[in-house]
């Protein structure tokens, strides 16, 4: 089935051979697209044209994909999918903690590209089902119609990535979540990750939505084993 969207995909590529191939690929499912061959260029089209979704080098001139991904994140939450030539641990580490929604390492093969970002898509967009949904826990609100989330009235910008967790732990409060149960909630296609990534998005979420990210109050830590929701009574 091809998609049926509107708004482009931003392609954020220095190499206009790779930056094309990607762009076919795209365009053969349906995506239109649109490009930039630097971090200046990328911003202006972001501000002129707000796109569906952002593919983004990290190794660009002018401005550096960390620092796009940086900008891009403290002014929307666009879904943001970052290519890296890098391997380790920490550049990967460091693009979520940035705010990005996912990475593809050079060189990488197109159609898994495409299939990663209709992925993020589809975790960005709840069901019909999940549409009729809210959620509350303590001063917590969130509009799964809406796909808004408040604490204490006040809006909260989530990424795609600490949305869908949010969410995973609001539905069964004090339920306890493997990392590895979380990340299946993230990562369906067999692609490899590190636990670490979980405790990224957790310290990002905390931030977010706790008053005090040191001692919370929502979102408990279970040693050796993964994550819950606070009960009602605890908070």
């Amino acid at each position: 089935m091809r998609a049926q969207y509107t708004d482009p995909i931003l392609i954020v590529e220095d190499d206009p051979n790779t930056a094309s191939l990607v762009a076919t690929y795209l365009q053969r499912e349906g995506f239109s697209t649109v490009m930039a061959h630097d971090g200046r260029e990328a911003l202006k089209r972001a501000q002129q044209t707000p796109p569906l979704l952002v593919i983004l080098d990290v190794m660009l001139p002018k401005v550096d994909g960390w620092e796009i991904c940086k900008q891009l994140r403290n002014r929307s939450d666009v879904p943001i999918l970052m290519l890296t030539a890098r391997e380790e641990e920490i550049d990967r580490v460091l693009g979520l903690t940035l705010g990005a929604d996912d990475y593809v390492v050079k060189p990488f093969s197109p159609r898994e590209l495409v299939e990663r970002v209709k992925a993020i898509l589809r975790r960005a967009r709840p069901t019909p089902k999940q549409d009729m949904q809210r959620l509350s826990h303590g001063e917590i609100e969130m509009d799964l119609e809406k796909h808004t989330v408040t604490v204490g009235g006040h809006a909260v910008t989530l990424t795609v990535s600490e949305y869908k967790l949010l969410r995973a732990l609001m539905r069964s409060p004090g339920r306890v979540f493997s990392r590895e149960v979380l990340l299946h909630e993230f990562y369906d296609h067999g692609e490899i990750v590190v636990d670490r990534v979980i405790d990224v998005h957790i310290g990002k979420l905390r931030q977010k939505i706790e008053a005090d990210p040191a001692r919370p109050k929502y979102i408990l830590t279970v040693r050796g084993f993964g994550y819950r929701l606070a009960e009602k009574t605890e908070s």
